[in-house]
């Protein structure tokens, strides 16, 4: 379906050949738009011997390829941080958020109580993981517990950490500052207007939940996507937060999100929670397109948008059966064997 606007001019030339799914994804011949069908079969291929679950291909707005239960509503894991970060965007230009408030003056702590150095972080610097804030937390990867630097090392705003103390508590504030549940105003302001197939967060089935942490009082909030609604959430900020005629998410929301403020190593670089491309290096062994950007979650999960080649990947695994996992650096050769499926 081809949405169009009534006024001319550069912008809406470009929307005018934008493409994006109503009711369902609009299915498109591979072959027709440019895409090699065999290349896409060794994608598929690897994917399977690896352990991916399913697979959502978008180029030009339309699902181009795909594999695997699509439907069904998979754990997000860390994902969930980029999905807040747009409803950040959409209550801060509401004024509902004020991203420089200190924690002090949101009356914000924690079980073992915050210092006064750590109460002058803000919420800014939560979003950026530059907090500063090492107090014990929860719903965290081995890895993450691993790199968690000691309590009092670094000031606010000086040090990137990938640190779910921060995350969490940027779920906190969220629902203090505005009154809104995150599952409510993720269904009600990004999942009903951008036509989500399967998500759900109401008395038949939810999505979405809130896990207390024995060592906080500030709860994981875990999402479930499927992944066909996952690559939809990628075509919204592929489209600069608009679907359809209509701005989702702030644009400049948008562009601010996904600029590399901190080196993330072999990850390339990080935003307001979302990882970003940084010198083409986002996953091992993989050098990736300028500019792209990816929401990730723990054992494989990984939503990749492709700005240089209007392109969105949405993997994932069944990380419900207890071990499973793709390691990064197969699900960077996966990436690099669709990119290579161009002609």
């Amino acid at each position: 379906m081809l949405f169009s606007r009534p006024t001319r001019g550069r912008a809406a030339r470009l929307h005018d050949i934008e493409s994006f799914p109503q009711q369902a994804w609009q299915r498109t011949d591979p072959a027709a738009d440019g895409w090699s069908m065999m290349r896409l079969g060794e994608a598929e291929a690897h994917g399977n011997a690896v352990g991916t679950a399913a697979v959502v291909v978008v180029s030009g707005g339309r699902m181009i390829h795909a594999w695997g239960p699509i439907e069904h509503p998979y754990m997000c894991h860390s994902i969930r941080k980029s999905l807040l970060s747009a409803l950040y965007g959409i209550y801060e230009a509401e004024g509902r958020i004020d991203l420089y408030k200190t924690l002090d003056e949101l009356g914000i702590d924690d079980r073992l109580g915050l210092n006064a150095r750590e109460k002058k972080a803000t919420v800014y610097d939560l979003l950026l993981a530059r907090s500063g804030i090492y107090h014990p937390t929860g719903f965290e990867s081995d890895g993450m517990k691993l790199i968690r630097e000691e309590r009092g090392s670094h000031g606010p705003g000086t040090f990137w950490v990938y640190n779910n103390w921060d995350f969490n508590a940027l779920g906190t504030i969220f629902e203090q500052v505005t009154g809104h549940g995150i599952f409510d105003a993720f269904r009600e302001r990004i999942a009903i207007p951008c036509g989500f197939e399967d998500f759900r967060y109401d008395e038949t089935r939810r999505d979405g939940e809130y896990v207390e942490l024995t060592d906080t009082v500030h709860p994981a909030f875990p999402f479930r996507l499927s992944a066909r609604d996952l690559a939809r959430f990628g075509l919204l900020y592929l489209r600069h937060g608009r679907w359809g005629g209509r701005q989702i998410v702030p644009d400049k929301w948008v562009k601010l999100s996904v600029l590399p403020y901190s080196d993330a190593g072999a990850r390339g670089a990080y935003g307001y929670m979302w990882w970003v491309e940084r010198h083409g290096i986002h996953f091992p062994g993989t050098i990736m397109p300028a500019g792209t950007y990816s929401a990730r979650g723990v054992g494989g999960h990984v939503l990749m948008v492709v700005p240089a080649l209007d392109l969105v990947i949405a993997h994932r695994v069944d990380t419900d059966i207890k071990g499973k996992e793709v390691p990064a650096h197969q699900v960077g050769r996966l990436f690099e064997l669709i990119l290579s499926a161009r002609t």
